[in-house]
């Protein structure tokens, strides 16, 4: 059974819902989430499954627009909590497991061998030891490259497994000496800039010193830190020279003109190269180079999530429909049809599409971690100030001292030591 709210009425009407729905015979789950119309459909998909082989449950899902749902969130979990609720792993679930929001699931995990079938995402998963959601799709970032381009400039294609960073960073010198952009983005908007920052910094110092580098719980003025912006500086001669004055579809454009060579980018984007002309043929895609040899590798991949509350009313009913949630089985029927990632590993993608298929594999195999992106692992304000920085230091390498000056600040009044 589906419920759809939208606007300033959400939460009362969520609240005589799941007052009312106790009122049938069969064991009710109570589940809120904010799904599009193509998810949405997915999910009534996986729920119908769910009740032919469960038939004494009930699986009522009240469907809320995007906006409806970040405001109601929290008066929800405290005034009258569903038993599942959707979010997002890692940081941004952080505040709400603090709160004591969102109920510790690890026996779901351990029951159900989530830790060897959900092995990238245990870390994201993760708070002090305890497992508090269970992720079920993700998209990969990575590098897009175009084979255009490199051809031009007489670079090898990248093998299977990617380049080093070394090398990757002397094929820029290659594509500079030919007038094509090694690196293309578009940070008008200021997100698309912080990808190429995470993947650095997830490479040079790894998964969990990001993470708390995302949380402030690292000083920007750290020797480690500096290191990361080390190898940024590496990169910055190499990256579209105006792209502070364009947005992340103009410089896809580049890529698809072959006036750059790669993109660090997002999966979604796929669709706007390949309706910018470029196919399967000329367009590839590797993860992001080792820089640090021996840090396992880790992702960025936003992933969305399912949470049991603290308030749950039918807790235990609401663990089976979870480790449902959690299965190869669902999780490859829900991605299927909206075209993302599974999280379970012993799930399947579509053959046919290479980019999904080398997204996956790149996924299943990161032991390092999976990170959110920046503006999700980080508070919005530090986000922000953070974005602005590396934007900033892409353009202005030479005042790389007072933008770190200037994010250590911030974080110590965000994050009063």
């Amino acid at each position: 059974m589906v419920h759809t709210l939208k606007g300033a009425l959400t939460l009362g009407a969520a609240l005589l819902l799941s007052t009312a729905a106790f009122a049938q015979d069969k064991r009710v789950v109570t589940w809120n989430a904010d799904y599009d119309p193509i998810p949405l459909a997915a999910a009534e998909a996986l729920i119908a499954d769910f009740e032919a082989a469960n038939p004494e449950i009930d699986v009522v899902l009240t469907n809320f627009d995007h906006e409806a749902y970040k405001n109601a969130i929290r008066n929800f979990l405290t005034a009258d909590a569903p038993d599942l609720a959707n979010w997002y792993a890692a940081n941004r679930m952080r505040p709400f497991v603090e709160a004591g929001l969102f109920a510790d699931i690890s026996d779901v995990w351990a029951n159900n061998g989530l830790t060897e079938s959900l092995a990238s995402s245990v870390l994201s998963s993760t708070i002090d030891g305890k497992q508090y959601a269970i992720p079920y799709t993700y998209y990969q970032w990575g590098v897009y490259y175009s084979r255009d381009a490199y051809k031009a400039a007489g670079v090898d294609l990248p093998a299977e497994g990617g380049v080093t960073w070394d090398q990757f960073l002397a094929n820029c010198e290659k594509f500079k000496a030919a007038g094509i952009d090694c690196v293309t983005t578009g940070s008008s908007a200021l997100w698309p800039v912080a990808g190429i920052f995470d993947y650095i910094s997830m490479r040079t110092n790894g998964y969990q010193f990001h993470s708390d580098l995302a949380a402030g719980k690292v000083s920007w003025t750290s020797p480690e830190v500096a290191a990361v912006f080390d190898n940024y500086a590496k990169l910055q001669p190499f990256v579209t020279e105006n792209h502070a004055a364009i947005d992340w579809q103009d410089a896809a454009a580049l890529l698809v003109q072959g006036k750059a060579a790669n993109y660090v980018m997002g999966n979604f984007a796929v669709g706007v190269f390949k309706e910018g002309g470029m196919t399967n043929d000329n367009l590839g895609f590797m993860v992001f180079p080792e820089i640090t040899p021996g840090i396992a590798r880790a992702e960025e991949a936003p992933t969305d999530t399912i949470h049991l509350t603290s308030g749950a009313k039918n807790p235990e009913d609401a663990k089976t429909f979870l480790a449902y949630m959690a299965s190869a089985e669902a999780q490859t029927k829900w991605n299927g049809a909206v075209g993302q990632l599974p999280t379970n590993k012993n799930a399947s993608v579509d053959a046919a599409d290479p980019f999904l298929t080398a997204g996956f594999n790149a996924l299943s195999t990161a032991t390092g971690g999976i990170a959110q992106f920046w503006d999700r692992d980080a508070d919005a304000e530090y986000a922000k100030a953070g974005m602005e920085g590396f934007q900033q230091f892409l353009v202005q390498p030479d005042q790389r001292q007072a933008i770190l000056d200037r994010l250590e600040q911030t974080r110590l009044r965000i994050y009063p030591q």
